[in-house]
């Protein structure tokens, strides 16, 4: 391929409007241009690089036993109805009126779709365990689209969906997707950690990310640095250090005026914020309940919901002062009529202050168990750095990621609903258990760019990127110049590596600058110089050095590179 005969419209600038990396690289390089808000059109290169991602994953999809389909990216919102994920994704979807009237959304993922096939289609045990996967577009009506391909409105991913008979069944097929992303995102040139997670809205009992390590990222983890354990701070447990506290003075109201916050508080007090007890009510099957959490910490709404077994939602302003007889900001466990769950750190008997349940009033001396009632004690908290790991007892870090993977053991939350159901050994109807696995294959490609990229652009690794070889010819007005540029083309196109020809006449400082930009695996340079002495530069893209190769020897040698990379 010669340049001219592409398009490749390189930027020397960095836009404005990228805010990381990898996202001001995708546009610099040419490999993709904004529509709008979320929205990006896939240039010659990204599209290739795109490409190559794609025929990986499929490799490894096809090679663990999956099948593949392609489901419509158009849906109706009955099918959303019958699962109850229409009411929780709603706001997330992209709906329309089709000419009949008819309700359709575009699909942020197909769990409905795929369930309801294989309901019509597979009814007895002889024709299970099946995995169907299929890479496509999903749409989702993001609030706040941001970073490039990171979070976008439409997107590519591949998504997956196992069908088994056991659990047993379902813990090999979750096992055999998990080592086929392993793999996916070693031959992608991706440094991933897989990290314990929440299911969120997908449901089911237990779920993995994979996280690209990355401080633009968006997710939070922690990891112990002694033992294997990994989550992310939607799901991560802690293990509480052994305390005991002697037995407080009795509890004793204070005023405070005007101080509703923690910070507000613990300034007027003049205490540390970790003396202090947040109380937040919350309404969890239509009735409210009070939360209690160290002043100093956030609460995890996911493991609030895991613990109470139900949805959750913050009260208002008219729910709390019901439910406390207090305006916002001093709500406090003691008398109160409603059920009382606590973080498990609040039970080491420590006096703390909280809300009194009064205006402007705060408990001085409070403790669990003697003033306050618990319903339950739970691990509540969002974790963080120091908290001691669950399994080993020793600190762990924080840690940003970029998900750009996730697999879960869904269950029979989907084939319940949508009746898919087989027939036994025994021929006794049975219900489908489910598991499904999805791959961010855009969000893989500006991945793999955030982790590889130096001061002078991208690093591609030789998998995924566009062209493997980028030839610069220096003088293309120089014929000889050309022939050799030419031949060695073909050559290294007969050993099946994708090559571009820089042809454009340009200043060779000005072509090196742009290769080092898209970021070739190896650049090959040709000079009416080089020639003189039968030779061409040869430049690995993470190397310091060039190289002065002898033409016969040239191809072979960067094929060998290629190879090694």
């Amino acid at each position: 391929m010669r340049w001219s005969k592409t398009l490749i419209p390189t930027i020397k600038e960095i836009p404005q409007d990228a805010e990381i990396a990898s996202h001001q690289l995708m546009l610099r390089a040419g490999l993709i241009r904004k529509l709008s808000g979320g929205l990006y059109t896939f240039l010659p290169l990204g599209l290739k690089a795109l490409r190559k991602i794609e025929r990986i994953v499929r490799e490894e999809m096809d090679r663990a036993g999956a099948i593949e389909i392609l489901m419509p990216a158009l849906q109706p919102r009955e099918i959303w109805e019958r699962t109850g994920r229409y009411a929780t994704l709603r706001d997330t979807m992209f709906k329309i009126l089709d000419r009949q009237n008819r309700h359709l959304v575009l699909g942020p993922t197909h769990e409905e779709v795929v369930t309801d096939l294989v309901a019509h289609e597979i009814n007895s045990y002889r024709q299970l365990p099946k995995t169907f996967y299929q890479i496509q577009v999903k749409f989702r009506d993001e609030i706040r689209p941001r970073f490039g391909l990171m979070r976008a409105k439409e997107f590519v991913m591949k998504d997956a969906y196992s069908f088994d008979t056991s659990w047993e069944g379902v813990e090999k097929s979750y096992q055999a997707m998990y080592n086929a992303y392993v793999r996916i995102f070693e031959r992608v040139g991706l440094r991933t950690k897989a990290v314990e997670a929440d299911s969120g809205a997908m449901g089911g009992s237990a779920s993995h990310e994979f996280m690209v390590l990355a401080e633009s990222g968006e997710d939070g983890i922690v990891e112990c640095g002694d033992c294997a354990y990994a989550a992310n701070t939607e799901r991560a447990e802690r293990k509480l250090a052994a305390a005991a506290s002697p037995e407080p003075p009795p509890a004793a109201r204070v005023a405070t005026p005007n101080s509703r916050t923690i910070e507000e508080i613990a300034a007027f007090l003049k205490v540390k914020p970790e003396m202090l007890i947040k109380t937040l009510i919350y309404v969890v099957k239509g009735q409210p309940v009070a939360v209690c959490i160290p002043g100093h910490r956030e609460l995890n709404e996911h493991k609030l919901a895991r613990a109470l077994g139900a949805d959750v939602q913050m009260a208002d302003d008219a729910t709390v002062e019901k439910a406390t007889g207090a305006p916002l900001g001093f709500a406090g466990p003691v008398g109160l009529t409603i059920p009382v769950y606590a973080d498990a750190e609040l039970a080491s008997g420590q006096a703390s202050i909280a809300g009194a349940n009064a205006a402007d009033t705060h408990l001085l001396n409070v403790r669990f168990g003697r003033d306050a009632q618990v319903a339950a004690w739970h691990d509540l908290v969002i974790c963080r750095e120091h908290d001691l790991c669950p399994r080993c007892g020793q600190p762990m870090r924080e840690k940003r990621g970029i998900e750009v993977g996730h697999v879960f053991k869904l269950g029979v939350k989907y084939s319940q609903a949508l009746d898919a159901m087989y027939l036994d050994e025994a021929g006794n109807r049975q219900t489908l258990i489910m598991g499904c696995y999805g791959i961010g294959v855009t969000r893989t490609l500006q991945a793999v760019i955030e982790q590889s990229h130096d001061a002078n652009g991208i690093v591609w690794p030789a998998s995924v990127a566009p062209f493997e070889v980028a030839v610069l010819p220096l003088n293309v007005n120089h014929a000889e110049t050309m022939r050799v540029a030419e031949e060695l083309v073909a050559a290294l196109e007969a050993q099946g590596l994708a090559v571009l020809m820089d042809d454009r006449d340009e200043r060779p400082g000005f072509k090196f600058k742009d290769a080092d930009l898209i970021g070739f695996p190896v650049r090959a340079v040709v000079s009416e110089r080089s020639l003189a002495e039968g030779k061409i530069e040869i430049k690995q893209r993470t190397a310091t050095d060039k190289k002065m190769v002898p033409l016969a020897e040239a191809a072979g040698l960067i094929a060998g590179l290629i190879r090694e990379a």
